[in-house]
């Protein structure tokens, strides 16, 4: 997984650690099957499929880190504050 488009991220591998298929991360999600493999072989998305993503995982928005390392620093203020999806 290389190139100028590529991105790490650990969303297989926490998906995997709470035995959770791709189809269902997406159900929760709100997304579509296609969009978690692409995330997952490291094509980017928008910073709102990020945050939906954290939160189907069972994450914090806090811990956005955990799930997108690259969002280490970045504050998306709109839903910090109550961790919950509208």
């Amino acid at each position: 997984m290389s190139g100028p488009n590529r991105r790490h991220n650990n969303v297989r591998v926490l998906r995997e650690e709470v035995m959770m298929s791709k189809a269902e991360l997406a159900r929760r999600a709100g997304v579509s099957p296609l969009t978690i493999d692409r995330i997952e072989s490291g094509m980017g998305c928008r910073l709102d499929t990020k945050r939906k993503i954290i939160l189907a995982l069972g994450k914090k928005l806090q811990e956005k880190h955990e799930v997108f390392p690259e969002l280490d620093g970045e504050r998306d203020d709109r839903h910090e504050s109550s961790g919950k999806e509208e």
